[in-house]
């Protein structure tokens, strides 16, 4: 065949043969936390609930003329979740495009300085998949339109089946911003210029928290800790037991006050817990020295139930997540014994997702433990009914503890950690 009359043909190929342009087939729903609406004008505003949970959010999203390449801008503010997200198109088969596939598309990041952002793709059941963007969402603000080209495997783990994909893209806003999205497609052959996680590493990889609704207070709570830290050893008081964890960890200092006055204070104990923390924001804080200057007796830790919220991560990957933690104490406070915990249960029911996930991490921690230097200690029974259901008493919110479920969870530390602390 003559070259030119082949390269012809191949020109005139569809375009979805080589690239999905989703701005063609498909309805833009716009989400709030609690309500939805259809881009269908130029221009829409998600409804409010008669008793809305968060009275001061607001979502909109607006649409350019075509002559602008079609952008979708997001507004919201006070969020917690705001989307919009591509859905009701004919499901979309990217098997063949997860070799060398690219996501790509135009971003107008117009504020986004109180605000947070992320990619998502939907791949059926219990499978979406996605990329946080806030710290690079925010060094994009005011710089104008930038193309961004992502690997399609960025969306991917190991098992997926992306032959049927009914939410192939999804832009997530929380807090407070606005951005502005356009000329979205999914290239079959591309080359990716933008970073991602990669899902094998990050629970392994030291990262602060991505989250706009903790990027204010975060860093700062690393601070006032290493200080809270330095005016005991000033002080000459010894530190003999620390907690390592997430929110479940911080309430310490809220819900468990008390249990804590009663059953910790003496020790000169640490709390250091930070909400929504996962596995490889806790292995940053201790990197960067919040084991340091003391010399405890006794490290508590549980960590991972986030990991699980916020990605479902396949267990095995959480429990290295874990494991780096461990081999982080080791070189920071070798002297210390561990009391490595099982996550506690969420979720209502036996059968929610999240607790049967938390489940199967917490079968394989006991392979971390020797029974000397780390011990794993497993208290969910104490925690839930007889017939393995949550009790509001005790987890108000099927996650997190009650004042109720602090002195239960102390009282359950007791005969491990009183021989550790003895004089």
């Amino acid at each position: 065949m003559n070259r030119f009359l082949f390269l012809a043909l191949l020109a005139a190929l569809p375009l979805t043969a080589q690239s999905l342009d989703l701005g063609k087939g498909w309805q833009i729903a716009v989400t709030d936390f609690e309500g939805e609406a259809r881009l269908d004008a130029d221009r829409v505003t998600v409804p409010k609930p008669a008793n809305p949970r968060v009275p001061n959010s607001h979502v909109a999203a607006r649409r350019s003329s075509d002559s602008d390449g079609g952008a979708l801008t997001l507004q919201f503010s006070n969020s917690w979740i705001a989307q919009l997200r591509w859905q009701d198109g004919a499901p979309l088969n990217l098997n063949p495009y997860l070799a060398q596939g690219t996501v790509e598309f135009d971003l107008n990041v117009i504020d986004l300085a109180h605000g947070g952002m992320k990619f998502k793709l939907g791949c059926g059941k219990d499978c979406e998949r996605k990329i946080p963007f806030l710290f690079a969402g925010r060094e994009l603000i005011g710089k104008g339109r930038q193309h961004l080209s992502f690997a399609l495997k960025c969306f991917w783990r190991e098992g997926d089946d992306f032959s049927a994909v009914n939410l192939p893209f999804t832009l997530e806003g929380t807090g407070s911003g606005e951005v502005q999205i356009s000329k979205l497609r999914i290239n079959k052959t591309g080359k990716a210029t933008t970073a991602c996680p990669d899902y094998r590493t990050q629970s392994v990889s030291p990262e602060r928290l991505q989250e706009s609704w903790a990027v204010d207070w975060w860093l700062p709570r690393h601070e006032a800790k290493l200080a809270e830290i330095k005016a005991h050893r000033e002080a000459g008081r010894r530190v003999d037991l620390v907690f390592l964890g997430d929110s479940i960890t911080q309430g310490w200092e809220n819900e468990g006050k008390q249990a804590w006055a009663n059953s910790f204070a003496r020790y000169n104990a640490v709390a250091l817990g930070f909400g929504g923390d996962r596995t490889e924001n806790l292995l940053w804080r201790l990197q960067h020295g919040e084991l340091d200057g003391m010399s405890p007796k006794a490290i508590v830790m549980m960590i991972g139930t986030n990991n699980t919220g916020d990605r479902l991560e396949d267990p095995a990957l959480t429990v290295a997540g874990i494991k780096k933690n461990l081999d982080e104490i080791r070189k920071h406070q070798p002297q210390a014994r561990v009391l490595l915990l099982a996550l506690f249960p969420r979720g209502e029911k036996p059968d929610d997702l999240m607790r049967r996930h938390n489940a199967r991490i917490n079968a394989l921690l006991p392979s971390l433990a020797d029974g000397r230097q780390v011990v794993f200690l497993d208290i969910g029974r104490a925690l839930t009914n007889p017939d393995g259901t949550l009790s509001k008493d005790i987890l108000p919110d099927w996650l997190h503890l009650s004042p109720q479920g602090y002195e239960i969870w102390a009282r359950s530390l007791d005969a491990t950690l009183t021989p550790w602390l003895a004089p």
